[in-house]
C-alpha cells in the first residue's frame, strides 16, 4: 500500500495530465452536435465543386420549409369550420312572435284580414331567416368557406358561412322584405317587433374545429418522391438548383439520421473521440519536447486545454444557434493569449490545432480553416508589445482586413462574379475584431485565476514609482541605483540573445529588494564610511549576506510579486560562495566549512535567470575598478563570467556558449561607455 502511495506521489503531476487530457476530451466531444457529418459542402446557386454523386441508399426527397408552409396554410385557409345549432331558440320563436304581434297589432287575428297577412308574411320571413341559422357577430371568414352544423356533438348538415345570417343584417333584410308590401308605419312595427324577439342561435365550435384542423395537419407528408439506389443526383461543376438543393439536403438528412440512429452510433462517437484525443495528444507532445518548463507546470498546461476548449465551446454554442454567426467568433484571442503569456510559436500552434478541432463541425470546414489560421498566422506576425494600446487595435485592423480580403477571393472563386456578395459577412468580421479587443480584460483576469505574469502587468511592475521600488531607494538608495544599473545591462543583454527583456528588466529592478531589512550591511549603502562588519565575526557576516536572498523572497510574497520575479530573487547568486568573508575566515580559521559561506541556490534554470547573475556580478564588481580600460574591462568581464561557468551555475540554465559570449559582449560595451575616460574642465 505504502508503494502505491509513494509512487502516486511521485507521478501525481503525470496522473493529473492523463486525468486533464481524458476530461477536455469528453468535454469536446459531448460539445460537438449531436449529428453525423455529411462529407460533402454545398449551397444553393453554387457549383458542385466535388465528384459526380450518384445515391448511396434509396431514400425519399423531403420536402422544403417553404412547401409544407405552403400546404400548412392551404389546409388552415380551407378547413372545415364547425358550429353549434341551438333549436331551443327556433322552438320558442314561434310563441314569442305571436305574443309580440298581438301586443304591437291590437286589432285580432281574422282569417283573410290586413293583420293575419301581416302575420303570416312576418311568419314566413322568420322562417327563411332561421333556415340556416344567425350568427351572433361576423367571424371573418370568407363566405366559401365550408362549415358543418352540428347539433348536440352530431353533424346535422353541411353548408357554407356565407348562408348564415349576421345578427347585423337584420335591418336591411327586414327593409328589404317588407318594402313595397307593407305600409311605412306597419313596416317600422314590424323591424322594432323583429328587433325584440330574434335572438343568434349559431356559435361557432372552437375545440372541434381546432381538433378537426389539426388532425388534417398531422397527415401532411414531409417528403415527394424518392430517390433509388445508383441514381445520378449531380455532376461536377453543375450549378445546384433548388431541386438539386432539396435533393442534396435530404441525402444529407438521412446520412445523419443513419449514422447516428443505429449500431453505428458507438463507432461514430469512439471516431470523434480519437480524433480529439490525437489533436489534445499532439500538444502535449510539443510542450513535452519544445516546451518543457511549460509541459512542468500543471497550472500551464491546465491555461491552455482550457483557453481551447473554451473557444470549441463558444464556436459551438454560436453553431447551435445559427452557422451563418461562426465568423463573429473570436479565434485570434487564443493565439494573442497564448502569446502574451507564453510565446508566439505555442501560440500558433495551440491556435492551429483548435481550428483542425472546429473544422469537424462548421460548415465550409475547408473555407473557415483556411481564414482562421491565415488569420492566426497574421496575429502572431503582427501583435507585438501588447502592453501598448495602440499596437493592439493596429493589430486588430490588420486581422479584420486579412478576414475580409480572404472571404473576397473564396466568393469569387466560388461564383465567378461579384452578384450577390453578402456585405453582411464583412460586418461579421467587423464585430469579430471588436470582440477580439476584449483580449486585455481577459489577461488580466487570467492573471488573477490562474497566477500567471503577462508584459502588461511587467510593464506595471518595472514603474520605478511603483509602492515597494520606492520603499526600496529610500531605504536602500546605493542597493537601488545598482538594481537601475543591473536592469540596463540586463535588457541589452537579453536583446541580444532573444531572451523576455521585460521579464528581465523587471526581475532586476526587484532581485536586492532583501537588502532592506538591513541597508547598511551592503556597501553600496554605506556613505557614512563606518562598516557595521566590523564589530561582526566572518561567519555572522556571510549569514546577513546570504539572508537578504530570503528575505527578499519574504518580502516578495508579502507584496505578492509573481513567482516568475521571485525565481530571480532565489537565483541571482545560485550556489556560489560568499568569497570576501570566506577567505578572511580562512585566514583565522584554516577547517572551516565552506558550505556555511555557501548561497542556498537554486542555480539560475533559464536564460533571463542565467543573464541576470552574471550583469549583477560584473556590475557590482564593477565599482572595485581603478583607472579602468577597454583592456581591464574586458578582462574583468571575462575572469568573472568564466568563474561562475567554472563552478557550474549555468547547467540549468538552457543557454549557450554563444549566447554567453554574446552577453560578455554586451557587457563590455556597456561598462567601457559607463567607464570612459573624461577630460579635465579648467576651473
Amino acid at each position: 500500500m505504502n508503494n502505491l502511495l509513494n509512487k502516486w506521489y511521485k507521478n501525481h503531476a503525470l496522473v493529473y495530465k492523463i486525468l486533464l487530457f481524458i476530461v477536455t476530451t469528453l468535454f469536446i466531444v459531448y460539445l460537438f452536435p449531436k449529428t453525423g457529418k455529411f462529407r460533402f459542402s454545398f449551397e444553393n446557386g453554387k457549383p458542385w465543386q466535388s465528384e459526380v454523386l450518384l445515391a448511396p441508399f434509396d431514400f425519399a426527397i423531403k420536402k422544403s420549409k417553404d412547401e409544407i408552409d405552403k400546404e400548412r396554410r392551404d389546409i388552415e385557409g380551407n378547413a372545415s369550420l364547425y358550429f353549434e345549432i341551438d333549436s331551443k331558440i327556433n322552438e320558442d320563436l314561434n310563441s314569442e312572435f305571436l305574443e309580440g304581434f298581438n301586443q304591437v297589432f291590437k286589432d285580432t287575428l281574422s282569417f283573410g284580414g290586413k293583420n293575419t297577412v301581416l302575420y303570416e308574411k312576418g311568419k314566413s320571413f322568420l322562417n327563411e331567416l332561421y333556415s340556416n341559422g344567425v350568427l351572433d357577430s361576423d367571424y371573418n371568414y370568407t363566405k366559401d368557406r365550408s362549415v358543418i352544423l352540428m347539433e348536440s356533438n352530431t353533424i346535422k348538415k353541411q353548408l357554407q358561412y356565407g348562408d348564415f345570417i349576421q345578427i347585423n343584417q337584420l335591418r336591411p333584410l327586414l327593409e328589404d322584405y317588407f318594402n313595397t308590401s307593407v305600409s311605412a308605419d306597419d313596416r317600422n312595427k314590424m323591424t322594432s317587433l323583429f328587433f325584440d324577439i330574434i335572438k343568434p342561435n349559431i356559435a361557432p365550435n372552437l375545440s372541434v374545429t381546432q381538433k378537426n384542423l389539426e388532425e388534417k395537419l398531422s397527415q401532411i407528408s414531409l417528403t415527394r418522391g424518392s430517390i433509388e439506389k445508383d441514381q445520378l443526383i449531380i455532376s461536377k461543376g453543375q450549378i445546384v438548383e433548388d431541386e438539386e438543393y432539396n435533393i442534396l439536403n435530404s441525402l444529407k438528412s438521412e446520412y445523419e439520421s443513419q449514422v447516428w440512429n443505429t449500431a453505428n452510433y458507438n463507432w461514430v462517437l469512439v471516431a470523434y473521440t480519437l480524433l480529439v484525443a490525437l489533436t489534445l495528444l499532439m500538444l502535449l507532445l510539443f510542450l513535452r519536447k519544445y516546451r518543457v518548463e511549460v509541459f512542468l507546470n500543471n497550472t500551464k498546461v491546465t491555461f491552455i486545454f482550457f483557453n481551447i476548449a473554451l473557444m470549441v465551446f463558444l464556436s459551438t454554442l454560436v453553431i447551435s444557434y445559427n452557422s451563418q454567426y461562426i465568423y463573429v467568433v473570436p479565434l485570434c484571442i487564443l493565439p494573442l493569449v497564448l502569446k502574451a503569456f507564453f510565446d508566439a510559436r505555442l501560440g500558433l500552434f495551440a491556435h492551429v490545432l483548435t481550428v483542425l478541432l472546429l473544422g469537424f463541425i462548421v460548415p465550409n470546414s475547408y473555407e473557415y480553416m483556411f481564414l482562421q489560421i491565415i488569420a492566426g498566422i497574421v496575429t502572431i506576425l503582427t501583435v507585438s508589445e501588447l502592453y501598448k494600446r495602440a499596437n493592439l487595435f493596429i493589430s486588430v485592423g490588420q486581422i479584420t482586413f486579412i478576414y475580409i480580403i480572404a472571404y473576397f477571393a473564396f466568393f469569387v472563386i466560388h461564383e465567378g462574379q461579384l452578384t450577390g456578395l453578402k456585405w453582411e459577412t464583412f460586418g461579421l468580421f467587423v464585430l469579430c475584431g471588436l470582440a477580439t479587443l476584449f483580449v486585455q480584460p481577459l489577461i488580466y483576469m487570467y492573471e488573477k485565476i490562474f497566477g500567471l505574469v503577462s508584459d502588461v502587468s511587467l510593464l506595471e511592475l518595472s514603474d520605478t514609482n511603483s509602492k515597494l521600488l520606492k520603499e526600496l531607494s529610500n531605504r536602500a538608495p546605493g542597493t537601488f541605483h545598482h538594481s537601475l544599473n543591473v536592469a540596463n545591462l540586463a535588457e541589452a543583454s537579453a536583446n541580444e540573445i532573444g531572451a523576455n527583456s521585460m521579464l528581465i528588466r523587471v526581475g532586476a529592478l526587484y532581485h536586492d529588494i532583501g537588502k532592506m531589512t538591513n541597508p547598511t550591511f551592503f556597501t553600496e549603502n554605506q556613505s557614512t564610511g563606518i562598516n557595521p562588519h566590523d564589530e561582526l565575526s566572518s561567519l555572522e557576516s556571510a549569514k546577513i549576506i546570504i539572508g537578504h536572498t530570503l528575505n527578499g523572497i519574504e518580502i516578495a510574497k508579502k507584496n505578492n510579486l509573481p513567482d516568475r520575479v521571485i525565481d530571480f530573487i532565489r537565483t541571482h547568486h545560485g550556489t556560489s560562495v560568499v568569497y570576501y568573508f570566506y577567505m578572511k575566515e580562512k585566514e583565522i580559521n584554516a577547517d572551516i566549512n565552506i558550505e556555511d559561506f555557501r548561497y542556498p541556490g537554486p542555480k539560475p534554470f533559464s536564460k533571463e535567470t542565467a543573464i541576470l547573475m552574471m550583469c549583477d556580478s560584473v556590475e557590482a564588481a564593477s565599482k572595485s575598478l581603478k583607472e579602468p580600460t577597454t583592456v581591464k574591462i574586458n578582462d574583468f568581464v571575462e575572469n568573472i563570467i568564466n568563474k561562475q561557468m567554472e563552478n557550474g551555475q549555468f547547467l540549468n540554465a538552457d543557454i549557450t556558449f554563444k549566447e554567453i559570449q554574446s552577453i560578455k559582449k554586451v557587457l563590455k560595451h556597456k561598462l567601457a561607455n559607463i567607464y570612459h575616460l573624461r577630460i579635465e574642465y579648467p576651473e
